[in-house]
């Protein structure tokens, strides 16, 4: 153990005291804050203003049609066609006529309006349709809208889940659905990145002849378990500054809002607000609420415990096979990325099912997909955040717990036995075949 001890330390420093390790560890979380806020922020404020004239009111859209989004306004005018309503100063013109008891809109327009808009104006003549068929059998406007905002109001939609000494606690499928996602993508990345770290490395000590040094004071099985864990040290070592700055950086953030955004978020319930100023408000609103959210009713101590667990578990269930690949490539990309094809086969298809995961976590594929040691780190971090044992019984997560360190413990000598002989061998392309077989071939 005294050897696997001094790789493990030679890994983590090296690695560590890289420049770029320092790069990576610090930008990471800036970028991700940048790009989450940043792009909610822009696509709040960058919008294009649109002026829509519409023609040929049949008679109750001036009543009924009313312009709610900031950056799409309606006007009714008589003068405008056509052929004449860009020199009016419109972008559009919304031509509308009955049809067999059927209201048609025919938008004009010099360029497509977006499907955002195009959806907008659809639900708006919709609207328009039923009040008015609502105002002609006797249902006047004014109580027609004391009753929608009413109904709005009086309506509070609660999801109460019975904890394990009976009592109701409320639940927040979104928040849920945020983490679990969160959790799965980062362990998604971090399993790509950190595996084809551990087999870079391989191959590199190998096309450098450094393995064959290394090799003859040590077992190439110390070898590889050394590196896997003094990397596994690195990549948990980065996980934890990214979470500690990502923390910071969106807790601070409400810093950087200007005082009269924030009370404009406060108020925007109470007054009306247009145009830039109304998505600022809104923005500074969503950050407030999100700030208020993940505060409250969320055991982060049980949810980092676990995905820590899942990380870990993942990596190293993985890293051992792509050092085993590692140790069999040569100089040739094509080979690595052949090799590769079945390890992360399964990584991408727990990404790509996470969606329906997280939709469904209690169904039978999300159930035996969290037990499955290939799939069970993304999946069973998807499901943990929807509540134990509501959603994951205590017995589910046993299994997948117990399943992924057999799982490790299994590929860690399979690999073993792969990379006791890859790592001297050179100048021969390999299959996975012949790979297996080395496994059962006595020492």
């Amino acid at each position: 153990m005294n050897k696997v001890s001094l790789i493990i330390e030679r890994e983590y420093i090296t690695r560590v005291s890289n420049k770029r390790f320092l790069l990576m560890t610090i930008l990471m979380p800036l970028v991700f804050i940048v790009f989450i806020f940043g792009s909610s922020y822009f696509a709040a404020t960058i919008k294009e203003e649109t002026k829509i004239a519409v023609a040929n009111d049949p008679g109750f859209l001036k009543e009924n049609l009313v312009s709610e989004k900031g950056d799409l306004q309606f006007e009714f005018t008589n003068d405008v066609d056509t052929n004449n309503y860009t020199s009016k100063g419109f972008d559009a013109v919304l031509y509308t006529f009955i049809e067999d008891e059927q209201l048609i809109g025919n938008i004009h327009s010099k360029k497509q309006l977006g499907l955002e808009k195009s959806n907008y104006i659809d639900r708006q003549l919709n609207k328009a349709v039923e009040n008015n068929l609502l105002l002609e059998r006797g249902i006047q406007k004014s109580t027609l809208d004391s009753i929608k905002n009413a109904s709005k109001e009086n309506v509070t939609v609660k999801n109460l889940v019975e904890d394990e000494k009976g009592k109701n606690k409320e639940s927040n499928a979104g928040l849920a659905y945020g983490i679990g996602f969160g959790s799965g993508i980062l362990i998604y990345m971090t399993m790509f990145i950190f595996g084809s770290m551990v087999m870079r490395g391989v191959a590199e000590e190998k096309t450098n002849r450094i393995a064959e040094v290394i090799v003859s004071s040590c077992k190439p099985f110390e070898l590889m378990l050394g590196k896997i864990i003094g990397i596994a040290g690195v990549g948990l070592t980065q996980l934890l500054l990214w979470i500690a700055l990502i923390v910071a950086l969106s807790t601070s953030l409400t810093m950087f809002l200007p005082t009269e955004t924030i009370q404009q978020a406060q108020q925007m319930q109470q007054s009306q607000v247009s145009g830039a100023t109304m998505a600022n408000a809104d923005m500074a609103s969503k950050i407030l609420e999100a700030k208020a959210t993940l505060t409250e009713g969320v055991n982060w101590l049980m949810i980092i415990g676990f995905f820590l667990f899942y990380f870990l578990g993942g990596y190293l269930f993985y890293a051992s096979l792509f050092a085993a690949v590692g140790s069999v490539i040569n100089e040739d990309p094509q080979e690595a990325q052949q090799l590769m094809l079945p390890i992360t086969m399964p990584i991408i298809f727990s990404f790509v099912v996470l969606n329906g995961v997280l939709a469904n976590p209690s169904s039978s594929m999300a159930v035996w997909m969290s037990i499955i040691p290939f799939t069970s780190p993304i999946i069973m971090m998807g499901r943990i955040p929807f509540g134990i044992p509501n959603t994951v019984p205590y017995w589910q997560l046993a299994a997948s717990m117990l399943s992924l360190v057999g799982g490790f413990i299994f590929t860690t000598w399979f690999a073993g036995r792969i990379y006791r002989t890859g790592i001297l061998l050179y100048g021969k392309k390999v299959t996975w075949k012949e790979m297996i077989k080395w496994t059962f071939r006595k020492s």
